[in-house]
């Protein structure tokens, strides 16, 4: 058994709508395709969580820190769709949190 796993697992069906849809369909396959490697007690207590639980909680997650889904007929889209709000990146406060850097200069 593997806490590590569980807790990873746990972050996956709170912020991946795609992997808790496949979860509930089949535990042991989503885990093993997901690579997480849980005990048939773990997989067992994981798919007893309610799943309308773990959705409402995601519902109320950040956008920054949720999976985007893959809209077939849209694209790429946040969980909301379009109008959904999400992070906005600008020279100032990148979306990544890295800071903007200027061009490189050789050293002279």
């Amino acid at each position: 058994m593997s806490h590590a796993a569980v807790e990873r697992t746990l972050g996956k069906l709170l912020t991946d709508e795609a992997f808790r849809d496949r979860f509930f369909a089949d535990p042991a396959v989503a885990s093993f395709t997901a690579g997480l490697v849980l005990s048939t007690a773990e997989l067992d207590a994981l798919s007893r969580l309610p799943r309308e639980a773990l959705s409402q909680l995601s519902r109320r997650l950040d956008d920054r820190i949720r999976r985007l889904r893959l809209d077939q007929d849209e694209g790429l889209l946040p969980e909301g769709g379009l109008g959904a709000p999400g992070p906005s990146a600008t020279p100032e406060r990148p979306v990544n949190g890295a800071a903007r850097q200027g061009p490189k200069r050789g050293v002279g």
